[in-house]
């Protein structure tokens, strides 16, 4: 490949997932769904796009530089984000999509759309389940952003639709691609830390200045939300008004729920969680300039707890610790932590330790075993990530999901995965109102976990 080949230019010239590949999906529970194209491996996808705000606009970029991505539809019920991802099509020179909303089920009208083939939505979470659903029902490959689940019954609605309709659901968490995360997965997989004991990963990012947006910030910033808020001020705010429990857990949760093989021969059982008291917001509104104690915000009642800690026990006897942590000034961790019987990876220190290999007691710098273990996916397509959002990791995540989308195939990360980890945030709600008592996680699979296979991370094509 020359080494200054660019995402576009590489699929221009490859068709990015060559016909003829050798395939290793995992197979759906409910058996392999109607073709919803015109071909199996058609040159290109017909894409909706239901939600368009700032994450949306990710997803919709990553497409305008595929030549086998079209842009046939978006959707939004906010005309400036609308406007926005239309100039972002326009500059590419791409042809304009048909525009659907501003009305809150204009997004039926777009799955009525016999000329779109897969969906993407980056809509505010409430909507997510109502939408996946739909759009399966519709027959269009679905893609549907991360979030915490309110409720069990909407996770099952999830699982159920999927096996009543045989069409696939990709669930679209980008941290499983982060390099170091995928590297890891290799180290854990060719057995370097032995058998796995105890894993930690969490949501650790400072977000009051999402949480509280007017917009008039080049950076974000001010302290409304709501009506007056911008972007997801206007609407993910309210959560930690109302709930208080892990309230974004698939960061954390979906690498270390894929090296220890969740849903592929091992599962979740059970959960406890307990939350700290709630005082970070309440203390960014009060002394923040445009705040103060006179301003209605510094008088709202936040319920959600400050730093909320989740426990999860597997059936293999593997703990597995969550942190949500996003009121409190602090940089940005995800947290992760993995530890076997022959050593662990600890993200926050950047630091490895294998039993025989590192001097006895002392940590070593993780950075030589992660070039080590670099996984192929990386080695393979790493310029083509440059550029791509949160460190390239977005752009494997949505080749993924382009190229499942062609061949109609069964994704890596899917409705069972997406209902497991959507919800540990209505159990851990449970939990802490209950005392922290043990919660039981339902089995999504229906006992298959037993004999699924695990696939992600194993195609070093896509």
């Amino acid at each position: 490949m020359p080494k200054k080949l660019n995402r576009r230019q590489f699929i221009q010239t490859s068709a990015l997932g060559a016909v003829g590949l050798a395939l290793s999906p995992a197979q759906s529970l409910a058996g392999e769904a109607p073709s919803i194209l015109k071909q199996a491996l058609d040159d290109r996808i017909r894409l909706g796009f239901i939600g368009v705000g700032l994450r949306g606009q990710n997803h919709v970029e990553l497409a305008l530089d595929r030549s086998d991505c079209e842009v046939s539809a978006i959707c939004d019920i906010d005309q400036g984000m609308i406007d926005a991802t239309l100039g972002m099509i326009a500059k590419k020179g791409k042809p304009k999509p048909k525009v659907y909303g501003l009305e809150e089920d204009a997004f039926k009208e777009l799955l009525l759309n016999p000329d779109i083939d897969a969906v993407v939505i980056s809509t505010p979470w409430r909507w997510h389940t109502e939408m996946a659903c739909a759009a399966m029902k519709a027959g269009k490959y679905t893609g549907v952003e991360v979030c915490g689940g309110f409720s069990l019954d909407e996770c099952w609605q999830l699982v159920n639709t999927h096996e009543e309709t045989g069409t696939h659901l990709f669930f679209l968490e980008n941290v499983c691609y982060r390099r170091d995360v995928m590297a890891v997965l290799r180290m854990v997989r060719e057995g370097l830390f032995g058998e796995l004991i105890h894993l930690e990963g969490g949501y650790q990012h400072d977000l009051r200045e999402v949480k509280f947006n007017d917009g008039k910030q080049p950076y974000g910033g001010g302290v409304e939300f709501g009506e007056k808020g911008f972007s997801e001020a206007r609407w993910r705010t309210f959560s930690s008004i109302h709930r208080n429990g892990d309230l974004y857990p698939t960061h954390g949760l979906g690498p270390v729920a894929m090296m220890a093989n969740i849903n592929r021969g091992n599962r979740l059982l059970y959960l406890t969680a307990m939350s700290t008291k709630s005082r970070g917001l309440h203390e960014y509104v009060l002394h923040h300039e445009n705040g103060g104690k006179e301003h209605p915000n510094a008088k709202v009642d936040f319920k959600l707890g400050d730093v909320v800690t989740t426990m999860i026990k597997t059936s293999n006897g593997e703990s597995i610790t969550l942190f949500h942590d996003t009121s409190l000034p602090r940089p940005y961790s995800l947290g992760f932590r993995v530890q076997g019987v022959k050593g662990l990876w600890m993200d926050v220190n950047k630091s490895i330790y294998v039993e025989g290999q590192s001097s006895p007691h002392r940590w070593e710098e993780a950075k030589p075993w992660l070039d080590k273990y670099d996984h192929p996916l990386w080695k393979r397509y790493e310029q083509l990530a440059e550029g791509a959002g949160h460190g390239g990791m977005d752009f494997f995540l949505f080749q993924a999901f382009v190229e499942g989308a062609k061949r109609n195939e069964a994704p890596p990360i899917d409705v069972y995965d997406a209902a497991t980890w959507l919800s540990i945030t209505p159990l851990s709600e449970y939990s802490i109102a209950t005392g922290s008592q043990p919660m039981a996680m339902p089995d999504f699979t229906r006992g298959r976990w037993t004999e699924r296979k695990a696939s992600f991370g194993l195609n070093d094509q896509y």
